[in-house]
């Protein structure tokens, strides 16, 4: 029973935390021109790529077209874009 505990341990000690990810990105609209500085939370990997595909179709659901993923970044870079994003910080 001693080495099922053990073995059980080992195996959260071994997982990787998922930390949260999140993105920075830029998007527009046309008729008539709007550009927009956002935020969003990332599932699954932590790349721009990653963010890009699940924001991609988000956005143009609204009608926002993505530009470009700026970054990629943990908790600790939402506070200082939290401003600039203002309404489009973790709407999608």
């Amino acid at each position: 029973m001693k080495h099922i505990i053990f073995a059980l341990g080992l195996l959260v000690v071994a997982a990787p935390a998922q930390a949260a990810c999140y993105a920075d990105y830029k998007a527009k609209k046309d008729s008539p021109l709007r550009l927009a500085y956002g935020v969003t939370q990332v599932s699954g990997a932590c790349s721009k790529k990653s963010a890009a595909s699940a924001l991609r179709p988000k956005l143009a659901a609204d009608g926002w077209t993505l530009l470009n993923i700026v970054g990629t970044f943990d908790e600790s870079g939402l506070e200082q874009r939290k401003g600039a994003a203002g309404d489009f910080f973790l709407r999608y």
